[in-house]
């Protein structure tokens, strides 16, 4: 007697053709993030500075505002400039604002906007500052932020 000898038929699934689909839609979706991210981050150019202590109060005090870059400063919100060689002049701008403040200390103070080119006169207006007992904050800012200030005077 022969044995019959049973074929057995093997179906092989390519994956292939799925794999290649996942791939697409996954490299597609990381395309998407990278593209709505780099949007976000560009549209946050514009940067607000508040002032506040740690503890989310104003301190009691009215902010001054001082924007330093590399070519001098910018007295906000008035928006006056001053340039390097002006800066301790008897009655350029920041002189102005350091008398006005040396009188009312308690109720005044200066923040000041430090652009990463501007640390230089950061340096000469910190000195001037603290020469006249004058309390004062500063905030790194990036070269490229556009700086809008929030009205913190106090009723």
């Amino acid at each position: 007697m022969r044995r019959r000898s049973i074929s057995r038929q093997t179906n092989n699934v390519e994956l292939f053709p799925f794999l290649s689909v996942l791939v697409c839609t996954i490299g597609t979706l990381v395309l998407l993030i990278i593209v709505a991210s780099s949007q976000i981050l560009s549209s946050q150019s514009e940067v607000a500075i508040i002032a506040r202590g740690e503890d989310g109060n104003n301190q009691s005090k009215n902010p001054h505002y001082i924007e330093c870059r590399e070519d001098g400063i910018i007295i906000h919100p008035s928006q006056e400039f001053v340039s390097n060689q002006d800066i301790t002049q008897p009655g350029s701008g920041l002189t102005k604002l350091i008398v006005q403040v040396s009188s009312r200390k308690e109720q005044e103070y200066v923040i000041v906007a430090v652009r990463p080119n501007g640390f230089k006169v950061f340096e000469q207006v910190r000195t001037l500052l603290e020469q006249a007992d004058i309390d004062i904050g500063f905030e790194p800012i990036d070269q490229d932020w556009k700086l809008k200030f929030q009205d913190n005077t106090l009723s």
